[in-house]
């Protein structure tokens, strides 16, 4: 198979793909890839765990189930979460992990065939591709002179797919009826909600589903294609696309297309998250977490220092019973970690600034709280002696094991030095105020 991946089928589309999914190797490596994934149960509630148990009966019945068509998938289960930046809540949904373990094994079957002729300007949920490759693509081509910009957002794009549209598009390169079949019954599976019930899915992907990013990107290869014959400069994640241009005026032109585009295909863009912007004037546009002002600034959006705020705010709270060292070092150094080096490339230090400022009063107001202090009294004395270091001066500070009446159970002893090391405009000084719980020494300034 591998050898026709790279040359390509005879006749340009592939017919006998359904034994690759039933295999016993290919569904075992799909299973190791839901269980290294994790996730919570579906309408049977059956966990990752419980599963494992009898993992080996239960791949070799869903690849009997696969050979004779016998396999259902069941209905996903939705329940509703936060949606992030926003006081609204949005849907998700929970396939079973049989139903995950099916759908990862004909995702690693179809995959490769779609992949191969992806056009180069889609960047989300394919292997080798990343926000950060789509993030460098537009400040490349913002530097070359494309300031006018097409923001654009397809309306609830994943519940909208037209299926018989989209299955359409499949046919074109697999005409395996067996996996078309499945495919479909990924489809119209459904969605369970404890208050409301099953409910059909006519239209759209599955929710939550495996499977699911790669049929979207199936059906917008066409739009991406599109563009790139036209030569215009798009640069796609997911459902979510921005266009670069010269002028305004093809910026209009381009925008026009993409409407027309969008109505054959049974899509809509969103009335308010699609607009025009001239990078030449205030207000630039968000992509991708960032926010891009003129054509050489870029910061975290509000709505993603908003969402880490508010995940911040949740492991902080004052009566938290928490070993405090062990709330550093495990849970909030590598959410820091990985929010800093995702928006590493941000030009502006002061959200960095702010949310270490505010990461440490709210540490600080759990110490208070264990002491029964009421003042900023605990890290006075450590702050005077960063501020009158000499320059190249060592400061020496105790490591976590080192501290004295450090105590496993989270008592007031046990505590991280609150201290902010690093200069103004170091990024990744003011976001990583806690590693010195590693080291024992810090130079000043760094």
């Amino acid at each position: 198979m591998l050898e026709t991946l790279e040359r390509g089928p005879k006749n340009g589309v592939w017919h006998s793909l359904i034994d690759k999914v039933y295999a016993q190797r290919t569904l075992q490596a799909a299973w190791e890839k839901v269980q290294a994934n994790g996730g919570a149960g579906g309408v049977d509630r059956e966990t990752i765990g419980m599963f494992a148990r009898t993992a080996g009966k239960r791949i070799e019945e869903l690849s009997r189930q696969l050979r004779e068509g016998r396999y259902v998938p069941q209905p996903v289960r939705r329940v509703m979460i936060p949606k992030p930046g926003t006081t609204q809540e949005r849907p998700l949904g929970i396939p079973t992990i049989r139903d995950r373990v099916v759908q990862t094994a004909l995702r690693m079957v179809l995959e490769p065939i779609f992949e191969r002729d992806f056009a180069r300007e889609s960047f989300g949920f394919r292997p080798g591709r990343s926000c950060q490759q789509a993030l460098a693509r537009v400040e490349s081509l913002l530097a070359e002179g494309y300031t006018h910009v097409v923001d654009a957002d397809l309306k609830s794009y994943f519940d909208t797919i037209p299926q018989a549209a989209l299955l359409a598009r499949m046919k074109a390169k697999v005409v395996d009826g067996r996996i078309l079949k499945l495919v479909e019954s990924f489809l119209q599976q459904g969605v369970m909600e404890e208050s409301k019930g099953w409910s059909p899915t006519d239209t759209g992907t599955p929710q939550g589903g495996v499977i699911s990013p790669l049929l979207a990107n199936v059906y917008l290869d066409a739009l991406d294609w599109k563009l790139h014959l036209g030569g215009w400069e798009l640069v796609r994640y997911a459902d979510d696309f921005v266009i670069l241009c010269r002028t305004r005026e093809h910026a209009e032109e381009v925008l026009a297309a993409v409407r027309h585009w969008c109505d054959e295909a049974g899509l809509q863009l969103h009335p308010q998250k699609t607009r025009l912007v001239d990078l030449g004037e205030p207000g630039g546009f968000d992509f991708l977490g960032y926010h891009f002002e003129r054509t050489d600034r870029r910061w975290p959006r509000e709505k993603s220092r908003i969402s880490l705020e508010n995940k911040l705010h949740r492991l902080t709270r004052r009566n938290c019973g928490a070993n405090l060292a062990q709330l550093i070092g495990e849970t909030l150094n590598p959410i820091l970690r990985g929010w800093m080096n995702y928006f590493r490339q941000s030009s502006n230090a002061a959200d960095f600034q702010s949310l270490d400022k505010y990461l440490r009063a709210r540490l600080r107001a759990i110490l208070r709280k264990r002491r029964g202090l009421r003042g900023p009294t605990l890290a006075q004395p450590l702050l005077r002696r960063t501020r009158t270091a000499q320059p190249g001066a060592t400061l020496a500070f105790p490591t976590i094991q080192s501290l004295d009446g450090y105590s496993p159970h989270g008592e007031p002893d046990a505590v991280v030095p609150l201290v902010r090391f690093g200069g103004r405009g170091r990024l990744h000084s003011c976001l990583y105020p806690y590693l010195f719980m590693q080291r024992s020494t810090i130079t000043w300034p760094p």
